[in-house]
């Protein structure tokens, strides 16, 4: 018999967040979580260089590859090309004015059709006998941003998703420069794209790279992009878009499977892996990650009630001490 393939493990790592209801504690998030700013680690949980893949936190990654390879994308393109979006009106229509600026329609799209996030927007669609669709999928900012990358380069656009298509390879490449880790595996995102492994360590310093980019360069680019238009890096009520519009400078970011990447102006940035890939614990981490660089809360986005027959009767805490 064929041995089994060697598998790569993200770690459980140590205890993040704990699940109060009442007094007890009834649940734990364990995971990985870097702060640091430009001198030291301010706190670090489970392990920072431990594998992991960065999901949709690569994005502003995979969005300054396609500048460096010659896409012109106006301040809103470019911002949802950064994005993970709920799929409103605005959305699709940002998406849809990447792909007519170089001649496409959206059945030039190849990322897995959705309904949109948004609830009103999902309400919308099927009123109106619509179906899951590629647009109105949360990562149609960034395909169509790939999409205009190909021809502004000349690339072949039917083939964009291959992972051997020269643009997944400039990402790929550009991805290794900023984290300055080497991936370990490569694998399909839920989107349909290539996706590449790295660690927090790594994320930490690539987020960290664009928060200090200077003016004029293709970096800060990116980071203006997102700090000028948060509502389509995310959407109304998520955490990405309002940690940024309370927290001044701060480029941040999210990921499935309970990812998140953060970082501020000065070398500071705080990056989390929740274990169970759970999203719950992520805007607790956020804040408490936030406060360990000098940021003073509270902020409303970063309660997480436990509800009890409707009612807030706990809350999830951080679960590791100074």
């Amino acid at each position: 018999m064929k041995p089994p393939p060697r598998l790569l493990r993200t770690p459980p790592g140590e205890p993040l967040a704990w699940v109060v209801r009442g007094r007890l504690a009834e649940s734990v998030h364990t995971g990985h979580l870097l702060v640091l700013d430009s001198v030291s680690e301010r706190l670090r949980v489970g392990d920072p260089d431990a594998p992991m893949f960065a999901r949709s936190s690569l994005k502003p990654i995979q969005a300054l590859a396609m500048l460096r390879a010659g896409v012109n994308l106006d301040g809103a393109q470019l911002a949802l090309a950064c994005g993970s979006h709920t799929g409103t009106p605005e959305h699709v229509a940002v998406a849809r004015s990447t792909l007519a600026s170089v001649g496409l329609s959206e059945d030039a799209l190849q990322n897995t059709p959705d309904w949109p996030q948004d609830g009103a927007s999902r309400s919308a669609v099927v009123r109106e006998g619509g179906v899951p669709a590629a647009v109105t999928q949360n990562c149609s900012g960034k395909h169509a941003a790939m999409l205009a990358t190909c021809v502004a380069a000349g690339w072949d656009p039917g083939s964009y998703l291959s992972s051997r298509h020269p643009l997944q390879r400039l990402i790929g490449e550009t991805v290794t420069e900023l984290t300055g880790v080497r991936p370990e595996e490569t694998g399909v995102d839920g989107c349909g794209a290539p996706l590449f492994s790295s660690t927090l360590r790594g994320l930490a310093r690539a987020f960290s790279t664009l928060a200090d980019a200077e003016p004029g360069t293709l970096e800060r680019r990116v980071t203006d992009a997102m700090r000028a238009r948060p509502h389509l890096v995310a959407g109304e009520g998520r955490t990405d878009t309002l940690a940024m519009r309370t927290v001044p400078g701060l480029i941040c970011k999210g990921g499935a499977e309970g990812v998140l990447a953060a970082a501020l102006p000065g070398g500071r940035a705080m990056v989390a892996k929740v274990a169970d890939g759970s999203a719950r614990p992520v805007p607790v981490l956020l804040a408490e990650g936030l406060r360990r660089l000098g940021e003073r809360g509270p902020w409303e986005w970063e309660k997480v009630p436990v509800l009890g027959h409707g009612e807030p009767v706990g809350t999830v805490a951080p679960a590791f001490g100074d």
